[in-house]
């Protein structure tokens, strides 16, 4: 807690004066960030540092592996799926960007298996992209990782169609979606193109 309040201090003394305006505008304004980003919960991972963005900008969801279930509004708690209803149709948010990354350890979990501590919710949040997995067995072992964080991106895309107000609005033009890839030891950003591809940004 020292580091994190350490932290802390130094956000008062350096970064508070220079956004203070800002954040004082937040506040009395209310947020209208114009982007969502669904981001994996991997420390090395932050969508704010690597888009460059300021307070209020990036509306932003992380989970393991950036997965978004099929719309199921059930009884259940569904922490991602609310995040997503209150974006859209609060905030009304004009993109949607699924950002996967490189070494996730979610996607080593379907894989490989979950380790046998993160077995009571891991093993069962990521049964969402076990598609993923059945498509990449056909890859080669060393291809397997890159491929299946290209597959869960595109699979959270398709799972974000099945919500009928996202479906509506990208019908309508209001909303779009874009999946992108982040390399951590490279710092490099694919986006999947129109072709079901990724490309360097």
């Amino acid at each position: 807690m020292d580091a994190l309040i350490d932290g802390y201090r130094r956000f008062r003394a350096e970064t508070w004066p220079q956004q203070r305006a800002r954040f004082e505008a937040l506040a009395a304004e209310g947020q209208s960030p114009q982007t969502m980003v669904i981001a994996c919960s991997d420390s090395r991972v932050d969508p704010q540092m690597i888009f460059s963005a300021a307070p209020g900008e990036l509306f932003v969801v992380r989970n393991v592996a950036n997965l978004v279930p099929p719309y199921m509004p059930d009884a259940a708690f569904h922490g991602t799926s609310a995040a997503l209803e209150f974006a859209v149709r609060v905030l009304r948010v004009r993109q949607v960007v699924v950002l996967g990354h490189a070494q996730c350890g979610g996607v080593r979990a379907l894989l490989e298996g979950a380790p046998p501590e993160a077995r009571d919710f891991v093993a069962g949040w990521m049964s969402i992209a076990e598609r993923a997995r059945e498509r990449v067995l056909r890859c080669d072992p060393a291809e397997r990782q890159e491929a299946c964080e290209h597959e869960t991106v595109r699979i959270t895309l398709a799972n974000l169609l099945t919500f009928p107000w996202v479906a509506e609005a990208v019908a309508e033009g209001r909303l779009t979606l874009h999946g992108g890839h982040f390399g951590v030891a490279t710092g490099r950003l694919l986006r999947l193109g129109p072709d079901g591809e990724f490309v360097p940004a």
